[in-house]
């Protein structure tokens, strides 16, 4: 598992990513209870993330941050990362972003993948 934390901060809102390699939708429930053992992973306000799996349809879910999953799909899509779980995860800071989180989900993202 790749984490990196601290990727973007925005008015209050603190933002990481975390990816490795799932095919299922099992392999994703085992990563993020891995991840949440991090206590404070599993009081993020939102864990969205996305998978393109060789197999069968992409699976995505966006964990109450509507629209973050399929930004994290797109990105997937574009490198044809396959069989990859990626999660990027958001602390609520206390205000509303707007369509800044979608910006802030795709460098996120690319943080993510220039990494790897």
């Amino acid at each position: 598992m790749l984490q990196i934390e601290n990727v973007v901060s925005d008015r209050g809102s603190k933002y990481a990513v975390s990816g490795g390699p799932a095919a299922t939708r099992a392999e994703v429930a085992e990563f993020l209870a891995t991840l949440k053992q991090v206590k404070k992973y599993a009081k993020a306000t939102h864990n969205s993330w996305a998978l393109l799996p060789s197999d069968g349809p992409p699976l995505k879910d966006d964990d109450g941050e509507a629209g973050a999953a399929v930004a994290i799909l797109r990105m997937l899509e574009r490198e044809d990362l396959r069989d990859h779980l990626i999660v990027v995860t958001r602390w609520y800071g206390g205000v509303n972003l707007g369509g800044d989180r979608f910006r802030h989900v795709v460098s996120a993202v690319r943080a993510y993948l220039a990494a790897r």
